[in-house]
């Protein structure tokens, strides 16, 4: 254990040495948290094509808050394209 904590000790002191680099995961836990609560909630999924399907849900919901966009706007446009056979619009613009 402590030849790990040796190799790591640069590293616990990062944030003294880089401006900008937080001490803690804090912004981190934040955004996983309504994914953590969601699991807990509904007990997961039950197979493969499931979890992608929840994984994909997930990552759209977190993408939207982040940007601020309506995730039932957004979701009701992919659904909208995709029964007309058109192309699925993008989550986020293209960078310039």
């Amino acid at each position: 254990m402590c030849e790990g904590i040796d190799y790591l000790w640069p590293a616990l002191w990062t944030y003294l040495d880089v401006p900008g680099v937080e001490p803690t995961n804090n912004v981190a836990e934040r955004a996983i948290r309504p994914a953590v609560l969601w699991r807990k909630g509904s007990s997961g999924t039950q197979s493969g094509s499931g979890a992608r399907f929840a994984g994909a849900m997930l990552t759209v919901a977190a993408t939207c808050r982040m940007h601020g966009l309506d995730r039932f706007a957004y979701l009701a446009g992919v659904c909208t394209a995709s029964m007309a056979g058109l192309a699925v619009p993008q989550l986020l613009p293209a960078s310039a």
